[in-house]
């Protein structure tokens, strides 16, 4: 009996020894030399020490051989920070990390279930070639359909992200694309709906897997991917620091941290950051970083659609989103991009119970044929849904200019902000006083004996009455503040607002444009 019961427990330990080495030596080390880590060591550096808890582990592939080491993706839960995360983690040393029948339908469908019963956060960390081909009958394809049901279905429940460390085709590809944060480690990472080879066979066309859809395409130019960063390390940091501003599901509340930074603190040097000129740049990020709690800004997209900044940060220890308009790219005009990109934000802040403070120094939305085409109306109005939609607590900072539509969708007083001021030097009009003299009265200019000092006479004549006082006193804002009384403004209007609730009507859902 006892030699029975060793030999079972060595068969078992035999077992569990094999499926934790992977794909195997060669494998292993291919994946090193392309510079980057395995699954397990991304999954050690995800968690705690100590804290990962796998589940199928001794999965294998559908015939039932032991060619495929847990089929070829490990999942299970731990803890980042002292919460638990779960995770459903590729491993391309096995089968190029392919989906497999028994690793999708049942490992990680498992995982995708227990994470929304628990209300915890998912983390995907891919590193796949999408579905495995050889597996892919119809029932097998039917199911994989269920990954991205189950994805909408967790959509602003639970926090989802989706790291890539490795080439995602196919169907991995849909799991950024419905994801909260997408993360994408350069010249390693990929993704598109059809591989290379793939695409060569359909289409023609000769292209790799990077410079169709690696992180110089999705970061820059689609906006797919959010931030790309230089290794497997960065990429798992940076998810760790995603997760610390929202909370578990949107149940909670963000975590608070104590970051030392006085909440009443004076902003000292706006000034020197700030032109009070409208036309002059200046770079957003930095009255950011001066107005929030210091080294805490953690920016989302920072290399797609520039012209607006978006990302975390902390106000007296709370958890904030930040939408900020950005002079030093197209003068802080916003364009179909940047909507969308705002819009997106706004509505996961939103989803996860994270304030809004919005810092407001717009000229309006671009105008013209070509923007037109590309359909800035409908853009420009998912922005304007998303601020209107947002039942969070909402402080809005006009800091400079507040023109046109771009002051509606930067939160503008008819979108129920909970605080809203303006810094002296703002101005509050449909448009900017040289725009306005342009159109109304320059058949006046030009009839005049001093063409140029007319215009600036005017301009100046209309300047005057976009200043914020006159706001001030119609109640259309708050206060009129001295900048460095900025932060102290936010944090109170924050804390006024921290029980806000709101009564809407009942509906399904709305129609957003899309």
């Amino acid at each position: 009996m006892t030699d029975d019961y060793e030999s079972r427990v060595s068969d078992l330990e035999a077992r569990r020894k094999k499926n934790l080495a992977m794909g195997g030596a060669d494998k292993v080390a291919r994946q090193r030399e392309k510079g980057k880590l395995t699954v397990r060591e991304r999954i050690d550096l995800l968690f705690d020490a100590g804290t990962f808890i796998e589940l199928g582990l001794l999965a294998q592939n559908r015939d039932g051989s032991d060619t495929a080491p847990a089929d070829g993706v490990v999942t299970g839960h731990g803890d980042i920070d002292g919460r638990q995360v779960w995770v459903i983690a590729y491993d391309f040393t096995v089968m190029a990390g392919s989906m497999g029948a028994v690793g999708e339908q049942f490992k990680a469908a498992r995982v995708r279930e227990l994470a929304l019963r628990y209300r915890k956060p998912i983390v995907w960390l891919l590193d796949s070639a999408g579905a495995r081909i050889q597996e892919a009958s119809g029932s097998t394809f039917a199911g994989t359909g269920w990954l991205f049901a189950d994805q909408v279905y967790m959509s602003g429940v639970i926090p989802q992200v989706a790291a890539m460390l490795g080439p995602c085709a196919a169907g991995t590809a849909y799991i950024p694309g419905l994801a909260d944060f997408v993360p994408m480690v350069k010249n390693t990472s990929s993704m598109a709906l059809g591989g290379a080879r793939l695409v060569k066979a359909a289409t023609g066309e000769e292209v790799s897997d990077h410079d169709m859809g690696g992180s110089q395409v999705h970061c820059y130019e689609s906006g797919v991917g959010d931030n790309e960063v230089e290794s497997d390390e960065e990429c798992i940091a940076t998810v760790r620091r995603f997760l610390s501003y929202l909370p578990s599901s949107n149940a909670g509340t963000p975590p608070f941290a104590e970051t030392g930074d006085p909440a009443d603190r004076a902003v000292e040097g706006l000034d020197k950051i700030v032109p009070v000129n409208p036309r002059a740049a200046y770079d957003v990020r930095k009255v950011i970083k001066a107005v929030f709690d210091r080294d805490s800004w953690f920016e989302v997209k920072p290399t797609w659609a520039r012209n607006i900044v978006v990302g975390f940060a902390r106000a007296g220890g709370h958890s904030v989103g930040v939408v900020a308009n950005q002079p030093m790219q197209k003068g802080g005009a916003l364009d179909s991009d940047a909507a969308d990109k705002a819009a997106r934000f706004i509505r996961m802040c939103d989803a996860f119970n994270v304030p809004l403070v919005y810092l407001m120094d717009v000229p309006g939305f671009l105008v013209g044929s070509q923007v037109e085409k590309e359909g800035i109306i409908r853009h420009g109005a998912k922005m304007l849904y998303a601020t209107s939609e947002a039942t969070v607590p909402k402080v809005t900072v006009i800091m400079r200019k507040a023109y046109g539509a771009g002051y509606y969708v930067m939160c503008g007083k008819g979108y129920q902000p909970d605080t809203i001021v303006a810094w002296p030097f703002a101005e509050i009009s449909v448009m900017g006083p040289e725009g306005a003299v342009n159109i109304i009265f320059n058949k006046q200019v030009e009839a005049s004996d001093n063409p140029e000092a007319t215009r600036a006479e005017m301009v100046a004549k209309i300047r005057e009455s976009i200043n914020p006082y006159l706001a001030a006193g119609w109640a259309m804002i708050d206060d009129v503040i001295d900048p460095a009384e900025t932060r102290r403004v936010i944090v109170r209007g924050l804390e006024q607002a921290r029980d806000k609730k709101v009564d809407r009507p009942w509906r399904k859902h709305g129609n957003i444009p899309v």
